[in-house]
């Protein structure tokens, strides 16, 4: 069994590949079905979905650990403790579902590990031109989401300006934005420090993003002889070190 899952969680196998973006489409649909019902009274069909959730995530979480060959550093990650505040929200409600939303950390992980980001380069031409401003804008969605959720969590429903989702996520984007309309603001010490996160952290993935965007674009293909991974998209030499480069590409650039 072992065996088994670590071939699908660490292997190079279609079947490994495909299994990881299975896990991440999971995982997308978990977050879009966390957004939707945030808007709607917690129904006994809504809690059990939940339900069925949890019990995904408690049999990913099981397996994670089963394969992992230093259980010490397992239990020293943050997605780790992020995903069993996802656990208890799905499999206990009453606990708060709006933390859930801490599951989107498990998104950015599964994004950026070797494997996945290796098979979307190969799959996806898309991906492969634009990877930096892709992972740019994924994890400042990751950070709205978060963010908006804990927001949520923790006003709700002591704030009366925060009623659903929508509102969190309203008062997250103009925050980060530095619009601040002031039609919504956050209660007591722990709303301020939230405040205070959303905007300083907020703004430098914003920029970060912009940063991306709007820079020559660049390829990349490791130099042979120094290492260097991102080249102009004519070069023909390494900028760092002069040896001939073999960029990779079909016509594109």
């Amino acid at each position: 069994m072992r065996k088994t899952l670590n071939q699908l969680y660490l292997g190079r196998s279609k079947r490994a590949q495909a299994f990881r973006y299975a896990l991440l489409g999971f995982d997308l649909v978990t977050i879009l079905f966390v957004i939707a019902t945030s808007f709607f009274a917690h129904t006994p069909l809504i809690e059990a979905i939940d339900a069925v959730i949890g019990v995904v995530i408690v049999a990913d979480f099981l397996a994670r650990f089963a394969i992992e060959p230093r259980k010490w550093l397992f239990w020293a990650r943050f997605s780790t403790w992020a995903d069993l505040v996802a656990l208890v929200s799905f499999l206990a409600p009453i606990a708060g579902e709006s933390f859930g939303f801490l599951r989107v950390l498990r998104t950015l992980r599964l994004l950026h590990a070797y494997q996945m980001l290796s098979r979307l380069r190969q799959d996806f031409a898309l991906f492969y031109r634009n990877e930096e401003v892709i992972l740019a804008t994924i994890n400042l969605a990751v950070f709205l989401f978060v963010m908006t959720g804990l927001i949520y969590a923790t006003q709700f429903p002591a704030n009366p300006q925060i009623q659903n989702y929508a509102d969190a996520l309203y008062f997250t984007v103009t925050t980060l934005t530095t619009t601040g309309f002031g039609d919504i603001t956050l209660q007591g010490t722990s709303g301020r420090l939230l405040s205070v996160a959303v905007m300083i952290f907020g703004v430098t993935l914003f920029l970060r993003l912009a940063q991306v965007l709007f820079r020559p674009p660049k390829v990349r293909s490791e130099c042979p002889t120094c290492g260097l991974k991102l080249h102009d998209a004519d070069a023909v030499h390494c900028k760092h070190c002069g040896t001939v480069v073999h960029i990779d590409t079909e016509g594109y650039l």
